[in-house]
């Protein structure tokens, strides 16, 4: 794993800036391109055979969504960076993949980069960077590879749902970014009930020799959600203080509540956070107090076994005159006393509650 990450990071040493190279590891053998083009009256979707296609939406009167997936095709997405006028280092940042969440402010157009979580179908969280260009009547955005969480934002467009057909560009890519944020919860929501499976397995004593693993991977998890969220707090603060014709006054108060969300998502991030260290505590905690049972429980054998490992040394020395060996009853004496030494630390140890 550590080659791997040694090898992303060296792909652009020495490389100018702006050159454009992929550094994802989710290929797409073919690029996706998909086109929203609407306004309050229609709606057209479509599905471009060639990013040449997409040219022909610039400058349209009605708003245009061009989703792009496959950042490994990176001709492509030139082609259409030098058509939209985009920047070269606007251009390399989309295909660069360790890209913290950002926006930067053209002339024409803004460009926002985020982090898209959402689970695969056995729970495990997906990271994605996606990225936004925003201009006059269009958003263009790139994806790393099929799958999203933008349905609901397509069904909206597709049947007219909302405000979103009579909205301007500024509000499509509102949605979109709420969609993301929006599944942030589900994905804190889960490790929110991991944490309290986890808690409950602990305080029942129910803890094998993996928890101790599980719950650093929960921990290195919870960490790595922290870094993708936290920045995105700036970039909708900017957004908001954005002097721009490209964001309208009355879209503002819409990210303003995206804003909210995120305040709503880290705090609970720093909740689960200190919960995980709880987790390492009292998991440690069980770990002693079971030692502890154990080291009670030797000691109370040791204890009782001392009186009578003494007795026995003393009739088993090889003396003589010892007097109590010669008696006729001195066996069935020995075993009594023995016995009853044993029986009254039972007693001892039961009424100091040690037992």
């Amino acid at each position: 794993m550590a080659k791997n990450r040694i090898k992303k990071q060296h792909k652009k040493i020495g490389k100018a800036p702006g050159s454009m190279i992929y550094t994802g590891e989710k290929s797409t053998k073919k690029l996706f391109i998909e086109v929203f083009d609407y306004n309050v009256e229609k709606c057209t979707e479509e599905e471009l055979p060639t990013i040449e296609h997409a040219f022909d939406f610039k400058g349209s009167d009605s708003v245009t969504w061009i989703n792009i997936n496959g950042l490994n095709h990176v001709d492509a997405i030139e082609k259409l960076g030098n058509h939209y006028n985009l920047h070269p280092l606007v251009l390399e940042d989309i295909v660069s993949i360790s890209q913290r969440p950002k926006i930067d402010e053209y002339e024409d157009y803004l460009f926002v980069v985020l982090k898209m979580l959402y689970h695969d179908k056995d729970d495990n969280v997906l990271y994605e960077q996606v990225s936004f260009i925003l201009g006059k009547n269009y958003v263009l955005s790139f994806q790393e590879s099929e799958g999203d969480v933008f349905d609901t934002v397509r069904e909206r467009i597709r049947h007219g749902k909302g405000r979103v057909r009579t909205m301007q560009s500024d509000y499509l890519l509102y949605i979109l970014m709420d969609a993301i944020v929006d599944n942030y919860f589900t994905i804190i929501e889960t490790l929110g009930d991991k944490i309290e499976d986890f808690e409950t397995d602990i305080f029942n004593g129910n803890v094998n020799n993996s928890i101790n693993k599980e719950i650093q991977d929960l921990k290195r998890e919870i960490l790595k959600i922290r870094r993708s969220i936290y920045p995105l707090r700036e970039v909708i603060s900017r957004i908001d203080k954005h002097e721009s014709s490209l964001i309208q006054k009355r879209t503002k108060t819409f990210y303003r509540d995206i804003y909210d969300h995120l305040i709503q998502v880290t705090e609970n991030i720093d909740i689960y956070r200190e919960m995980i260290w709880s987790l390492m505590d009292m998991y440690m905690t069980t770990i002693s107090n079971k030692m502890n049972e154990v080291m009670k429980v030797l000691t109370i054998m040791a204890s009782i076994f001392i009186p009578l490992t003494f007795i026995a040394g003393v009739y088993g020395m090889n003396f003589d005159h010892i007097p109590e060996l010669h008696y006729e009853y001195a066996y069935p004496v020995f075993w009594g006393v023995m016995i009853i030494i044993f029986l009254g630390m039972l007693y001892y140890f039961k009424r100091k509650k040690w037992l």
